[in-house]
Order: C-alpha cells, then structure tokens, then sequence
C-alpha cells in the first residue's frame, strides 16, 4: 500500500469534539506537526472529516 503524509495546518481549538478526536486517533496533537500512514480508507474517511483543519502529501 502507498503512504501518504498528513500535516496540521490549522488548529483544533473552537472545532467540535468529534473532529478533535478525529485528529487525535491520527496522530495529531500539535499544529505543523506530520505523521505518516498507509493509504486505506479507513484513514481516507477520517482525512475527509478534517480536510478543513490538514493537508495531504502522496
């Protein structure tokens, strides 16, 4: 499977509960901050509930 890097660009403050832990069962916890995952759709659909608050690298 292909990785694909996620990178916080906005913070998580005033967001909704629900997208905080989103980013945190990514692996996000400060702003700028990267980390790495395969390419699954699991991740996929947790990407897309937070694409507002990240960016993506292929």
């Amino acid at each position: 499977m292909a990785k694909i890097k996620i990178k916080q660009t906005k913070s998580k403050i005033g967001a909704p509960e629900r997208q905080k832990r989103t980013l945190a069962a990514l692996g996000l916890r400060k702003m700028q901050q990267t980390v790495e995952h395969e390419d699954t759709p699991a991740i996929l659909g947790m990407i897309r509930k937070v694409e507002h608050l990240v960016t993506v690298e292929k």
